[in-house]
């Protein structure tokens, strides 16, 4: 009986694959009608729009990740921890690389059989090979880069600290898109908590950040009544927002502009583009748009195999010819992810693909500790403290996906007592 079950292996453990993989082993998993894997790179899921939280260090990551082994003991599945790298269509087989390894161990590659294979691999920055770039600067793709990043910006404090010496600091930021601006407003909270907490040689005043955007605005991907709002409120908090700049090349010590000026910057971070990772530009015979994306259907199996389906930022998916195609953002993941739930039962049950329809439930942007800039439904815009609160409600709601709403209800409870009594930057 084991034998015949039908397959499902998700390839990406992020925030469309986690929730998505959680509503299969809870319906179809518990019921045993099919067997669910999910394979990651990692052992544990942070939610990626809390990254730049993290990066700025007023976020301790240890307290929101998601440890695959133990969620799939609780949720009917089963989790490989592996890279993905290779696939054979024609053997429904795909071949991953051992990541977690021993002093001793040798590269060991492992092997699964799939009967539908559902990609959710996410994206990375994109530098557009701008020199410098990839030397210089940071990229907040994952936690790990978000960290290092805290790190960096850590050890400039204890180092003026140290050597008791009044300095100034240079964080450059390219890209102004949502990440970029999250995290230029939640560095400046990340100032001003270093120097209450005594990390004083760095004074807030003398702590510079410069957003920079090769477009006419910030948020260009978002409405321009969102983009002036959040412009407002920036210069409010002392970022220099540059726009029209085109990055040209980064050193050590500076951003060059194609214009011939440039910036200092001892800190900098590259926001600016996403691509598709390399192992799907690396998939063969697949149809990809310009940024790599697999090209699926409104049902999201793609156009080269329909026992392979595709969503999240590594699909490209046009619903209407009159409309542009899905744009990365976390709404379209999850509500691809709860579709998909459906048209897996449908699969199963040998019923026509449903098609997939996306409804822009608005968007929202944080603008650090009790901002936030939003539009819903495309019409209602919300500022401030309002704000703020439906942000966070966006995450409560990914935890109760993954968690169900009960444990989510006690994480936020948590949540609330430990940001009463823990300190509000991480120096360590």
């Amino acid at each position: 009986m084991t034998q015949n079950k039908h397959h499902i292996v998700i390839i990406g453990g992020g925030a469309g694959g986690l929730e998505l993989v959680t509503q299969l082993g809870d319906t179809l998993g518990k019921s045993n009608k099919a067997k669910i894997t999910l394979v990651d790179q990692k052992l544990t899921h942070i939610w990626k729009p809390l990254l730049h939280e993290i990066a700025a260090g007023t976020l301790n990551p240890s307290d929101e990740e998601t440890n695959y082994y133990a969620h799939a003991a609780k949720h009917h599945y089963e989790f490989v921890l592996g890279s993905f790298e290779q696939l054979d269509s024609h053997t429904k087989t795909i071949q991953l690389r051992k990541t977690q390894s021993s002093k001793y161990d040798q590269t060991e590659h492992i092997h699964l059989n799939y009967d539908t294979l559902i990609l959710a691999v996410g994206s990375v920055s994109n530098d557009f090979n701008t020199l410098g770039v990839k030397e210089y600067c940071h990229f907040l793709d994952s936690r790990q880069q978000a960290e290092v990043f805290q790190q960096d910006l850590l050890h400039l404090y204890l180092d003026a600290q140290n050597k008791n010496i009044e300095r100034n600091l240079h964080i450059g930021i390219i890209g102004a898109g949502a990440t970029g601006v999250e995290l230029a407003a939640e560095l400046v909270q990340a100032k001003q908590n270093f120097y209450k907490y005594g990390l004083n040689k760095i004074n807030p005043k003398n702590g510079k950040i410069t957003l920079i955007e090769g477009a006419d605005r910030i948020l260009p991907a978002l409405s321009s009544t969102m983009a002036t709002h959040s412009t407002q409120q920036l210069e409010r908090m002392k970022v220099d927002v540059l726009t029209a700049k085109r990055v040209e090349k980064v050193d050590a010590e500076k951003i060059y502009f194609n214009d011939g000026t440039h910036i200092d910057a001892e800190l900098k971070v590259w926001a600016a583009g996403i691509k598709t990772p390399a192992v799907i530009q690396n998939l063969v015979g697949f149809e990809k748009d310009r940024m790599g994306r697999l090209d699926v259907y409104a049902t999201l199996q793609t156009k080269t195999d329909p026992n392979i389906f595709a969503f999240g930022d590594c699909a490209h998916c046009i619903l209407d010819a009159r409309e542009a195609a899905l744009g990365p953002r976390a709404q379209v993941a999850s509500q691809q992810a709860s579709f998909l739930v459906d048209a897996m039962k449908a699969r199963i049950n040998q019923k026509p693909q449903p098609m997939f329809v996306f409804s822009d439930k608005g968007s929202l942007v944080s603008l650090s500790k009790n901002k936030a800039v939003g539009e819903l439904l495309g019409q209602v815009n919300v500022q401030g403290f309002v704000a703020k609160s439906m942000y966070v409600s966006l995450y409560r709601l990914h935890q109760a996906t993954i968690y169900g709403y009960a444990h989510a209800g006690l994480l936020t409870a948590k949540d609330f007592v430990t940001r009463k009594i823990a300190p509000k930057i991480k120096l360590h």
